[in-house]
Protein backbone atom coordinates (compact mmCIF):
# COMPACT_ATOMS: atom_id res chain seq x y z
CA UNK A 1 0.00 0.00 0.00
CA UNK A 2 1.77 3.23 -1.19
CA UNK A 3 1.89 6.52 1.25
CA UNK A 4 3.09 8.47 -1.75
CA UNK A 5 1.06 11.19 -2.76
CA UNK A 6 -1.77 10.97 1.00
CA UNK A 7 -3.90 13.79 1.70
CA UNK A 8 -4.17 14.51 5.18
CA UNK A 9 -6.76 16.76 6.35
CA UNK A 10 -6.66 17.93 9.36
CA UNK A 11 -8.69 19.75 12.36
CA UNK A 12 -9.61 19.93 15.81
CA UNK A 13 -8.00 16.59 17.05
CA UNK A 14 -8.42 14.65 14.32
CA UNK A 15 -6.61 13.49 11.43
CA UNK A 16 -8.14 12.08 8.01
CA UNK A 17 -5.18 10.33 5.66
CA UNK A 18 -6.43 9.77 1.89
CA UNK A 19 -4.33 7.76 -0.74
CA UNK A 20 -5.52 8.67 -3.90
CA UNK A 21 -3.31 6.19 -5.70
CA UNK A 22 -4.90 3.15 -3.79
CA UNK A 23 -8.41 3.48 -5.04
CA UNK A 24 -8.79 6.87 -2.91
CA UNK A 25 -9.47 4.79 0.23
CA UNK A 26 -9.15 6.54 3.00
CA UNK A 27 -6.65 4.97 5.27
CA UNK A 28 -6.82 6.73 8.50
CA UNK A 29 -9.53 8.25 11.19
CA UNK A 30 -7.66 9.21 13.89
CA UNK A 31 -9.81 11.39 16.52
CA UNK A 32 -7.40 12.53 19.49
CA UNK A 33 -5.27 9.47 18.91
CA UNK A 34 -8.24 7.21 18.78
CA UNK A 35 -8.05 5.46 14.95
CA UNK A 36 -11.57 4.86 13.95
CA UNK A 37 -10.83 1.97 10.95
CA UNK A 38 -9.48 -1.75 11.18
CA UNK A 39 -8.94 -1.44 7.60
CA UNK A 40 -9.27 1.28 4.51
CA UNK A 41 -12.53 2.86 3.90
CA UNK A 42 -13.41 2.21 0.48
CA UNK A 43 -15.71 3.70 -2.44
CA UNK A 44 -17.93 1.34 -4.31
CA UNK A 45 -18.40 2.88 -8.16
CA UNK A 46 -20.16 2.04 -10.76
CA UNK A 47 -22.07 -0.70 -8.20
CA UNK A 48 -22.59 -1.93 -4.90
CA UNK A 49 -22.34 -5.16 -3.77
CA UNK A 50 -22.60 -7.96 -5.52
CA UNK A 51 -24.06 -7.77 -9.32
CA UNK A 52 -25.78 -11.21 -9.89
CA UNK A 53 -23.00 -13.08 -12.12
CA UNK A 54 -21.53 -9.85 -13.29
CA UNK A 55 -24.47 -9.56 -15.59
CA UNK A 56 -26.49 -7.14 -15.49
CA UNK A 57 -29.26 -5.22 -18.45
CA UNK A 58 -29.83 -1.84 -20.06
CA UNK A 59 -32.24 -2.12 -22.49
CA UNK A 60 -31.90 -4.83 -24.72
CA UNK A 61 -28.15 -5.57 -24.13
CA UNK A 62 -26.62 -7.56 -21.61
CA UNK A 63 -23.38 -6.70 -20.03
CA UNK A 64 -20.60 -9.07 -18.34
CA UNK A 65 -18.56 -7.32 -15.35
CA UNK A 66 -15.05 -8.93 -14.26
CA UNK A 67 -16.45 -11.48 -11.46
CA UNK A 68 -13.90 -10.64 -8.86
CA UNK A 69 -15.92 -12.75 -6.17
CA UNK A 70 -17.23 -15.61 -7.66
CA UNK A 71 -19.55 -16.29 -8.83
CA UNK A 72 -20.44 -12.62 -8.84
CA UNK A 73 -18.76 -8.86 -9.75
CA UNK A 74 -18.34 -7.35 -6.00
CA UNK A 75 -17.99 -3.43 -4.86
CA UNK A 76 -17.15 -2.17 -8.55
CA UNK A 77 -13.74 -1.39 -9.30
CA UNK A 78 -12.94 2.54 -8.32
CA UNK A 79 -11.40 0.58 -5.23
CA UNK A 80 -8.59 -0.62 -7.52
CA UNK A 81 -8.03 2.60 -9.44
CA UNK A 82 -5.38 5.72 -8.88
CA UNK A 83 -7.37 8.80 -8.92
CA UNK A 84 -6.40 12.14 -8.97
CA UNK A 85 -6.41 14.76 -6.48
CA UNK A 86 -7.55 18.35 -7.99
CA UNK A 87 -7.85 20.15 -5.02
CA UNK A 88 -6.92 20.35 -1.46
CA UNK A 89 -6.19 22.40 1.62
CA UNK A 90 -5.92 21.59 5.57
CA UNK A 91 -9.71 20.63 5.95
CA UNK A 92 -11.26 19.59 2.33
CA UNK A 93 -10.09 17.89 -0.66
CA UNK A 94 -11.50 17.04 -4.27
CA UNK A 95 -10.50 13.60 -6.12
CA UNK A 96 -11.81 12.34 -9.24
CA UNK A 97 -11.18 9.02 -11.38
CA UNK A 98 -12.05 8.21 -14.99
CA UNK A 99 -14.50 5.58 -16.03
CA UNK A 100 -13.57 2.96 -18.77
CA UNK A 101 -12.94 -0.29 -19.66
CA UNK A 102 -13.59 -2.58 -18.51
CA UNK A 103 -16.92 -0.49 -17.78
CA UNK A 104 -18.85 -0.16 -20.75
CA UNK A 105 -19.18 3.62 -20.68
CA UNK A 106 -16.98 6.41 -19.88
CA UNK A 107 -17.57 9.06 -17.75
CA UNK A 108 -16.19 10.90 -14.25
CA UNK A 109 -16.05 10.00 -10.77
CA UNK A 110 -15.61 12.64 -8.16
CA UNK A 111 -15.33 12.84 -4.47
CA UNK A 112 -15.16 15.75 -2.45
CA UNK A 113 -14.31 15.44 0.98
CA UNK A 114 -14.85 18.02 3.73
CA UNK A 115 -13.31 17.78 7.36
CA UNK A 116 -15.63 19.73 9.64
CA UNK A 117 -13.73 23.13 11.24
CA UNK A 118 -13.52 21.55 14.82
CA UNK A 119 -12.81 17.93 13.76
CA UNK A 120 -16.09 16.29 14.47
CA UNK A 121 -17.36 15.16 11.30
CA UNK A 122 -16.49 14.19 7.68
CA UNK A 123 -18.33 14.68 5.02
CA UNK A 124 -18.18 12.68 1.86
CA UNK A 125 -19.73 13.27 -1.64
CA UNK A 126 -19.47 11.23 -4.70
CA UNK A 127 -20.63 12.46 -8.00
CA UNK A 128 -21.07 10.29 -11.27
CA UNK A 129 -20.71 11.80 -14.98
CA UNK A 130 -21.33 10.47 -18.36
CA UNK A 131 -19.01 11.54 -20.82
CA UNK A 132 -21.71 10.66 -23.60
CA UNK A 133 -24.38 8.31 -23.37
CA UNK A 134 -26.83 7.59 -20.31
CA UNK A 135 -26.21 4.48 -18.41
CA UNK A 136 -26.88 2.76 -15.41
CA UNK A 137 -24.78 3.33 -11.89
CA UNK A 138 -24.80 2.80 -8.63
CA UNK A 139 -22.39 4.32 -5.74
CA UNK A 140 -21.47 4.37 -1.84
CA UNK A 141 -18.79 3.85 0.55
CA UNK A 142 -17.47 0.66 2.45
CA UNK A 143 -15.92 1.89 5.77
CA UNK A 144 -14.52 -1.26 8.19
CA UNK A 145 -15.16 0.66 12.30
CA UNK A 146 -13.04 -1.23 14.70
CA UNK A 147 -15.25 -3.48 16.33
CA UNK A 148 -13.53 -2.58 19.63
CA UNK A 149 -11.33 0.45 20.05
CA UNK A 150 -9.31 -0.40 23.03
CA UNK A 151 -7.52 -3.72 24.66
CA UNK A 152 -10.24 -3.72 27.36
CA UNK A 153 -12.99 -1.93 25.45
CA UNK A 154 -16.39 -3.05 24.70
CA UNK A 155 -17.82 -4.13 21.45
CA UNK A 156 -19.87 -1.58 19.13
CA UNK A 157 -23.64 -1.54 19.63
CA UNK A 158 -25.43 -0.98 16.81
CA UNK A 159 -28.52 1.34 17.03
CA UNK A 160 -31.01 1.90 13.68
CA UNK A 161 -34.30 1.80 12.58
CA UNK A 162 -34.98 0.09 9.49
CA UNK A 163 -38.07 0.65 7.79
CA UNK A 164 -37.23 -2.94 6.19
CA UNK A 165 -34.73 -5.61 6.01
CA UNK A 166 -33.91 -7.20 1.86
CA UNK A 167 -34.45 -10.87 2.12
CA UNK A 168 -31.02 -12.40 1.52
CA UNK A 169 -30.99 -15.62 -0.44
CA UNK A 170 -28.75 -18.57 -0.27
CA UNK A 171 -26.79 -16.93 -3.44
CA UNK A 172 -26.42 -13.38 -0.87
CA UNK A 173 -28.42 -11.25 -3.08
CA UNK A 174 -31.78 -9.73 -2.23
CA UNK A 175 -34.61 -12.53 -3.22
CA UNK A 176 -36.76 -9.41 -3.50
CA UNK A 177 -39.00 -9.56 -0.63
CA UNK A 178 -38.88 -7.21 2.09
CA UNK A 179 -38.89 -8.55 5.36
CA UNK A 180 -39.08 -7.79 9.37
CA UNK A 181 -35.06 -6.40 10.43
CA UNK A 182 -33.91 -9.38 12.15
CA UNK A 183 -30.98 -9.46 14.56
CA UNK A 184 -27.64 -9.65 13.84
CA UNK A 185 -24.90 -10.90 12.65
CA UNK A 186 -25.68 -8.97 9.26
CA UNK A 187 -24.21 -9.35 5.83
CA UNK A 188 -27.43 -7.71 4.33
CA UNK A 189 -29.37 -4.85 3.17
CA UNK A 190 -32.09 -2.62 4.90
CA UNK A 191 -34.15 -0.08 3.82
CA UNK A 192 -34.04 3.65 5.75
CA UNK A 193 -36.66 5.79 3.52
CA UNK A 194 -36.15 8.88 5.14
CA UNK A 195 -32.68 8.16 5.26
CA UNK A 196 -29.96 6.32 6.40
CA UNK A 197 -28.90 7.19 10.19
CA UNK A 198 -27.28 4.53 11.55
CA UNK A 199 -24.87 4.72 15.09
CA UNK A 200 -22.01 2.79 16.52
CA UNK A 201 -21.56 3.02 20.12
CA UNK A 202 -18.17 1.71 21.86
CA UNK A 203 -19.44 1.96 25.75
CA UNK A 204 -17.87 4.63 27.57
CA UNK A 205 -15.14 5.78 24.70
CA UNK A 206 -17.25 6.60 21.51
CA UNK A 207 -20.09 7.55 19.73
CA UNK A 208 -20.09 7.67 15.54
CA UNK A 209 -23.25 8.29 13.80
CA UNK A 210 -23.48 7.11 9.63
CA UNK A 211 -26.01 9.42 7.92
CA UNK A 212 -27.12 10.29 4.51
CA UNK A 213 -30.04 11.28 2.16
CA UNK A 214 -29.49 7.79 0.33
CA UNK A 215 -32.31 5.24 0.97
CA UNK A 216 -29.87 1.94 1.41
CA UNK A 217 -27.58 0.63 3.91
CA UNK A 218 -25.82 -2.47 4.34
CA UNK A 219 -24.73 -3.60 7.95
CA UNK A 220 -21.84 -6.27 7.59
CA UNK A 221 -20.40 -7.24 10.91
CA UNK A 222 -19.31 -10.89 10.15
CA UNK A 223 -15.77 -10.26 10.54
CA UNK A 224 -13.65 -10.24 14.25
CA UNK A 225 -12.14 -6.83 13.53
CA UNK A 226 -14.64 -4.58 11.94
CA UNK A 227 -18.16 -3.87 11.75
CA UNK A 228 -19.32 -2.39 7.93
CA UNK A 229 -21.75 0.62 7.73
CA UNK A 230 -22.29 1.11 4.31
CA UNK A 231 -24.53 3.57 2.80
CA UNK A 232 -25.50 3.70 -1.36
CA UNK A 233 -27.56 4.32 -3.57
CA UNK A 234 -29.30 1.04 -3.79
CA UNK A 235 -29.32 -2.30 -2.98
CA UNK A 236 -26.99 -4.99 -3.43
CA UNK A 237 -27.45 -6.16 -7.65
CA UNK A 238 -28.81 -2.77 -7.91
CA UNK A 239 -27.80 -2.76 -11.83
CA UNK A 240 -30.50 -5.14 -12.09
CA UNK A 241 -33.00 -3.92 -9.99
CA UNK A 242 -32.78 -0.67 -8.84
CA UNK A 243 -30.39 1.44 -11.16
CA UNK A 244 -29.72 5.01 -10.89
CA UNK A 245 -29.78 6.53 -14.53
CA UNK A 246 -26.57 8.76 -15.28
CA UNK A 247 -27.61 11.09 -18.21
CA UNK A 248 -25.84 13.88 -19.44
CA UNK A 249 -27.96 16.20 -17.77
CA UNK A 250 -28.31 14.39 -14.62
CA UNK A 251 -25.63 12.96 -12.82
CA UNK A 252 -25.78 10.56 -9.63
CA UNK A 253 -24.67 12.00 -6.20
CA UNK A 254 -24.88 10.45 -3.12
CA UNK A 255 -23.58 12.10 0.45
CA UNK A 256 -22.64 10.94 3.45
CA UNK A 257 -21.62 12.33 6.50
CA UNK A 258 -19.65 9.84 9.56
CA UNK A 259 -20.14 12.36 13.08
CA UNK A 260 -18.37 11.57 16.25
CA UNK A 261 -18.18 12.48 19.87
CA UNK A 262 -17.16 11.84 23.23
CA UNK A 263 -20.11 10.12 25.65
CA UNK A 264 -20.49 13.24 28.56
CA UNK A 265 -19.45 12.51 31.62
CA UNK A 266 -22.14 12.08 34.15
Amino acid sequence: MSTRNDVRLTAGGTQVRFQPADGCQIASIDVDGTELLARPAFVMVPWCGRTDHGRFRDGAETYQLPVNDPPHALHGFAREGSWRTVSRDARTAAFVWELGDPWPWSGTVTQLAELAEDGGSLTLTLGVETASDSFPAQAGWHPWFRRTLSADGQEAQVDFEPGWQEERGADHLPTGRRIAPLPRPWDDCFGMPDGVDVTLTWPGELEVRVTSRAEWVVLYDEERDAVCVEPQSGPPNGLNTHPALVTPIAPLEISTTWSWRRPVAR
